[in-house]
């Protein structure tokens, strides 16, 4: 019957009598600390997971893992492609033509980033023919000077698709009448959407279009390699300059996006420290709350010694009844958390219909909506944290309940 005794009167000590209330409300605070604490650390560790996420499909989807250069430009850019195709670790390569330029139209003068690309190779290495709007990339056909703009390039340029833009580049054609920067006019045939921050710089035309404005004749400028493991691009860009030896020169995403992952990294790292501080110090009023249960139930504690509870019997009483109090407010919490991690995505596009006003903006944030990835292995481990946390709470009020001495406080009862 004793050895059952810690568990009983801990869970009973939970319920406070009438004459307990305060106790009963520090209890309850504590628990509601614990359930947001737990609940938002939850939330906050799905919505970074979503950034990283779409960081990889969206951002890393268009951006190419590495890219393989030439100073002069790739001229057996097919041998190439087949010889690199061979190793493991790259599943799809596509020739490019890149060139910088300002696109012009009625007034508006827009830089972007101009990829000249062949559409049935694309595919291999970019997502962008999945997030056409309107068009196709089908329709970027040799001599016919179409181009594809980003969904947020295009709203600035005030421009859809049948109409015409004036691309500039950074060039200069020499004439008789003088030096003129070499430009272009393109029909707009497409329109690409990703809810990113490519939106609104990048641009796609037909590679051999891209080729006769850039005078490099059957030259590309390199090839576009995605690979199996993004996180290896590094290493594997050295070692395909290795094998390809002088003369190339590799370039992976972490040159242009990398700072913006580690920074991803960083925060959530940093953010579910202090977030775990939350935690802690919601646990850690359990000290309070079993600090003055311990004072109340002395007269308790006496009489249970008395009968042959040990001290380590008392120590489980107290023990039991502030993980009973932890584990309530930490299983409300995960419930919460994964609620609302599950749900956020749409609850704030329900209120940005509602309020007419856009939370985030992809020429900002990177992104146009609100992601949220749950992992259970990030539930997993919080639960682990909050739970140990509260334990070790726990502990100082328990030990000084087993240092009562029941001659003491019966002597005045």
């Amino acid at each position: 019957m004793l050895d059952r005794l810690p568990f009983l009167i801990g869970l009973r000590y939970v319920r406070a009598k009438r004459r307990n209330h305060f106790i009963s409300f520090i209890s309850l605070t504590s628990m509601l600390g614990l359930m947001l604490g737990v609940a938002v650390l939850i939330l906050v560790l799905s919505v970074m997971n979503g950034f990283d996420h779409e960081l990889r499909t969206r951002i890393l989807g268009m951006v190419p893992h590495t890219k393989i250069e030439s100073p002069g430009g790739v001229t057996e850019w097919r041998s190439l492609a087949e010889r690199l195709m061979e190793r493991e670790r790259v599943i799809g390569a596509a020739p490019y033509v890149e060139q910088q330029g300002m696109f012009s139209v009625g007034g508006r003068n827009e830089g972007a980033l101009v990829n000249g690309i062949d559409p049935e190779w694309e595919s291999r290495v970019s997502i962008v023919d999945e997030h056409m709007s309107r068009g196709s990339l089908e329709d970027l056909e040799p001599g016919e000077w179409n181009i594809v703009l980003g969904s947020i390039l295009a709203r600035r340029l005030g421009v859809g698709v049948g109409d015409r833009v004036t691309l500039l580049v950074p060039e200069a054609s020499i004439t008789p009448a003088g030096v003129f920067p070499r430009l272009k006019r393109f029909n707009v045939s497409g329109i690409f959407s990703v809810g990113a921050d490519l939106d609104a710089g990048l641009a796609y035309a037909n590679i051999e279009d891209m080729q006769t404005l850039a005078r490099m004749g059957d030259a590309v400028g390199g090839l576009r390699l995605e690979l199996s493991d993004l996180f290896l691009a590094g290493s594997e860009t050295r070692a395909i300059i290795d094998e390809l030896g002088a003369g190339y020169r590799g370039l992976d995403w972490t040159f242009s996006h990398g700072n913006l992952f580690q920074a991803i990294q960083m925060e959530k790292r940093m953010i579910a420290l202090l977030l775990t501080v939350i935690i802690a110090v919601a646990a850690f009023n359990i000290v309070s709350t079993l600090v003055m249960v311990v004072t109340d139930k002395h007269a308790d504690i006496a009489i249970l010694r008395t009968i042959g509870a040990t001290p380590r019997s008392i120590m489980g009483i107290f023990i039991v009844q502030g993980l009973a109090i932890g584990t309530i407010g930490i299983l409300v919490g995960v419930g919460l958390g994964v609620l609302l991690a599950l749900t956020i995505a749409d609850l704030i596009g329900w209120v940005e219909s509602t309020l007419g006003f856009q939370f985030l903006d992809a020429g900002v944030y990177f992104i146009s909506d609100l992601p949220s990835r749950l992992h259970w292995a990030d539930v997993r481990d919080i639960v682990a944290a909050a739970l140990v946390l509260t334990f070790l709470s726990t502990l100082y009020p328990a030990w000084r309940a087993a240092r009562v001495q029941p001659a003491e406080v019966l002597r005045y009862e």
